[in-house]
């Protein structure tokens, strides 16, 4: 293997923790970096925790590593709206620190982590962060030589979501109170992509031929949100309430994102992917069972699947 060394920024979070495991699959030492701890490190990972607004921090955890993949973001959209000067730091200065150090480290490929919402005119502060990261990094390249592959991902889901990921929060609302509650209508479409398939196209990126490219991963199915909470529904045997508010969600899109011209970008989806409904269903797995060790419960039957 040519590149040994990888340094994950953000590595504790949803999918740079599952990016992490589908390289350490492949061979490669990982460094991880985050803010916190990461709950699911491997023996053979080396750790640091730090800030990526403190490039010394990250210059150290840097050492050595032919590849980055950067993650750590601010990733919420909505709370990007209400902390624009928060999200511009973390997102834009943040990234732009954990750049020169992979300049200074002669780092062979920086992957950095994007968003769909670069093509529209939605994602509020969240979305113009990104758009103006992959901007520096494009300069970065042209003056330095600092090789990319920037990942535009999609709508993902599974196990270790964020607490504002649609999917992970629709599933515990259906746990929790037998009922989900979506703003709008539900006509939204979506096409979401199983993390861990998404983890391990992040990986395939790394192929020099996608080298300097721009690419998009995400599902290769669309689907009405509604059709996808009925899904749900019959999962759970009809015994949830779905109710879809009127006021509608203020930062996402409806049907498409593409409303802007970035770089263009290639599509990449996996040979093999996670079916949606077995998606769906190991999550809600992987949910009741955290919910039960919150609860001090031991091994019994997942409480989607009790009886009252």
């Amino acid at each position: 293997m040519k590149h040994k060394k990888v340094l994950v920024t953000g590595s504790s979070g949803f999918i740079g923790s599952h990016v992490v495991d589908a390289l350490e699959e492949q061979g490669y030492k990982v460094v991880l970096f985050d803010a916190v701890p990461s709950k699911y490190i491997h023996n053979n990972c080396e750790e640091f925790t730090g800030d990526i607004l403190k490039p010394s921090v990250i210059q150290k955890a840097m050492e050595g590593c032919d590849i980055v993949y950067h993650f750590a973001a601010q990733a919420d959209i909505a709370t990007s709206n209400d902390k624009p000067v928060q999200t511009i730091k973390t997102n834009v200065i943040g990234t732009q620190n954990v750049l020169e150090s992979a300049r200074k480290h002669k780092v062979k490929r920086f992957i950095f982590a994007s968003t769909i919402y670069v093509y529209s005119e939605l994602g509020s502060f969240y979305r113009i962060s990104k758009q103006a990261s992959e901007k520096i990094i494009e300069e970065y390249q042209r003056e330095f030589a600092l090789d990319y592959t920037i990942l535009r991902y999609g709508s993902l889901y599974g196990p270790r979501a964020n607490e504002f990921n649609f999917i992970s929060n629709a599933l515990l609302q259906a746990l929790k109170n037998k009922k989900i509650v979506r703003p709008g209508n539900g006509d939204e479409v979506r096409e979401y992509i199983h993390v861990k398939d998404a983890a391990r196209l992040s990986v395939d990126a790394l192929d020099d031929k996608f080298r300097n490219k721009h690419l998009i991963i995400s599902g290769n199915q669309q689907i009405k949100v509604k059709e996808l909470l009925f899904m749900i529904k019959e999962i759970f045997g009809g015994d949830i309430e779905i109710e879809f508010s009127p006021e509608k969600e203020l930062y996402h899109y409806e049907i498409t994102p593409y409303n802007y011209k970035p770089q263009v970008a290639k599509r990449i989806i996996p040979d093999t992917y996670y079916d949606l409904g077995q998606g769906l269903m190991d999550h809600i797995y992987d949910l009741a069972m955290n919910m039960d060790k919150k609860n001090g419960a031991k091994k019994r039957q997942p409480v989607w699947k009790r009886k009252k």
